[in-house]
């Protein structure tokens, strides 16, 4: 076994069997602001299958956000009680929320990707990579986190499967 490969199931572990580190982890980040810049990934193995380097240009936020439903206010008077809808989808994952605001914190950088590092009864917490355009050799267009082109839209758009919506589903609807 790898080094990577035993870091990910030390990873794993230490969320299915919810360690002593794992919720000292937590209650630290608890006390954070809600987008907050890391010197380094919590989860090495998975960030640099998404294309983290430690080197200078690469940066990984950590974001926390709400879980549940995402209530709306109940408005109060001259209204109908059938338009008020008290729960209403985003349309998009947390995961993808939590890019766009990273994205919207750090304008000079770029979203590379992200991935889910803990969650909590209230919380889950991603971290974020992010680049600086000219430190990543190749171009990346701007505002790739608003234009649906990060890999948690890509799933919400249905664009990451095999199956509908793909170019493979296509190429068997014609035959």
């Amino acid at each position: 076994m790898g080094l990577y490969q035993k870091m990910k199931e030390t990873f794993e572990n230490e969320y299915k069997q919810r360690s002593e580190l794992y919720r000292r982890r937590l209650s630290i980040w608890r006390d954070e602001p809600a987008v907050n810049q890391i010197d380094k990934p919590t989860n090495l193995a998975r960030a640099r299958t998404l294309g983290y380097k430690a080197k200078q240009g690469y940066i990984v936020v950590r974001v926390r956000l709400a879980r549940g439903q995402r209530k709306r206010p109940e408005p109060s008077g001259g209204r109908k009680p059938g338009k008020n809808v008290r729960y209403l989808s985003p349309g998009i994952s947390l995961r993808a929320q939590a890019e766009q605001r990273v994205a919207r914190k750090y304008r000079n950088l770029e979203v590379l990707n992200s991935y889910w590092v803990g969650q909590d009864g209230q919380k889950k917490y991603f971290e974020v990579i992010m680049v600086e355009p000219k430190a990543y050799g190749k171009p990346i267009s701007r505002s790739r986190a608003f234009r649906g082109l990060t890999s948690a839209f890509r799933k919400v758009r249905g664009l990451r499967n095999k199956g509908f919506g793909s170019e493979q589903a296509r190429k068997r609807e014609y035959c």
